[in-house]
């Protein structure tokens, strides 16, 4: 069974990570960097997720040019997973694939679409800002 970190960014505030474990991770499996998923696989309801990235138990990041779920040896000069000490600099660099495979740990997304509540409220925070009275 695979077991994931999904880190969801949300542009407006800020980001949230959730473990997804047993048949909900299994959603995940076989999809590829830049394609959506319902987030009720989250449980974020009405939410749509665009996956951007991830990294798999090494740190090996995924890369979105790159296709498969395996590890390859890359020649790199700029991009994910490359930060190049000078200008013309190429260095030969591990790196994983599009696709998510069991063997991936976090899984980082973006709101693509959002649902009627926002992420606070389906998280139990705070219902109403500290310092406003709904009195007006």
């Amino acid at each position: 069974m695979a077991d994931f970190k999904v880190v969801v960014s949300d542009p407006k505030t800020k980001s949230y990570q959730f473990n997804v474990t047993g048949t909900e991770a299994n959603k995940f499996i076989g999809k590829s960097i830049g394609e959506t998923i319902e987030g009720i696989a989250l449980g974020l309801p009405g939410y749509t997720l665009k996956i951007t990235g991830g990294s798999d138990k090494s740190g090996m990041v995924m890369r979105p040019d790159l296709p498969g779920p395996k590890r390859r040896k890359l020649l790199v000069a700029t991009g994910i997973g490359y930060n190049p000490v000078s200008e013309g600099v190429r260095r030969r660099k591990k790196m994983r694939g599009k696709e998510i495979a069991p063997d991936i740990v976090q899984i980082n997304t973006i709101v693509a679409e959002y649902g009627e509540k926002t992420i606070e409220k389906i998280l139990g925070g705070d219902e109403e800002p500290a310092g406003e009275t709904a009195e007006e």
